[in-house]
């Protein structure tokens, strides 16, 4: 890579030596892809566009330029999009392009700054969380199918099941388990639409089942804040 030019978001940056940056870089044509950046640093949930040069996994960014006018997200709008950044730094393999989180994660980030100023917010935040991990879960290839139980047997509306990373739903006499028939009316919608609080409810609690195999022992940062800070779980 020879001065190729990149456009994305800074999702992560910590200080290296004295006037640099270690820059963690989501970008449309790479995912995410890192590099050492050796002037100022963008504004995080601003579109950017730079150049970047060099063989190793830890390229050389420069010549930073923003592409659209500031966006400052606050209060729960901030803490959401340090979640989202969270998640690709923690979860993206590197320098592997995921163009449909991109595009979802360009559309939350510019949601989120209406937060505050929506009727529904609890539910609006929820909805856009909840469609950017179904958009990502999918291009990381963990899409969860909600028509059949780990054996591949059609999902029973009638039975109670639980859900575990790689397997799937089975089935279980438990007072936390998910409804069959709730299982089954997640295959029949569409979760880029607008769902109910219950469904919305029901995906978080799966997609966090997920994040937590795939992070093993590590901890997501951005949660424990979220969670100290308002005691729910909406991320």
């Amino acid at each position: 890579m020879r001065n190729e030019i990149l456009h994305g978001y800074l999702i992560h940056a910590r200080k290296y030596r004295e006037r640099s940056h270690i820059v963690h870089f989501f970008s449309v044509e790479y995912g995410r892809i890192d590099g050492v950046l050796r002037q100022s640093i963008p504004p995080l949930f601003q579109p950017v566009q730079l150049q970047a040069s060099g063989r190793s996994e830890l390229k050389s960014f420069s010549k930073v330029e923003i592409d659209q006018q500031p966006l400052f997200l606050q209060g729960n709008a901030l803490f959401c999009g340090f979640y989202l950044n969270e998640l690709l730094l923690k979860l993206c393999v590197l320098e592997d392009p995921y163009p449909k989180t991109y595009q979802k994660y360009h559309y939350t980030i510019h949601q989120l700054q209406y937060l505050a100023s929506h009727l529904e917010a609890p539910l609006f935040l929820k909805q856009l969380l909840r469609q950017f991990e179904h958009v990502l879960f999918t291009e990381l290839g963990y899409e969860i199918d909600f028509s059949v139980d780990h054996q591949g047997q059609a999902i029973d509306p009638n039975i109670v099941y639980l859900f575990e990373m790689g397997k799937g739903f089975y089935p279980q006499k438990h007072t936390n388990a998910f409804a069959g028939s709730d299982i089954l009316a997640m295959h029949y919608i569409d979760i880029q639409s607008d769902l109910n609080l219950e469904q919305l409810n029901m995906l978080g609690k799966l997609y966090r089942q997920i994040i937590s195999a795939l992070l093993g022992d590590r901890q997501l940062k951005s949660r424990q804040l979220w969670i100290q800070h308002h005691q729910t779980k909406i991320i």
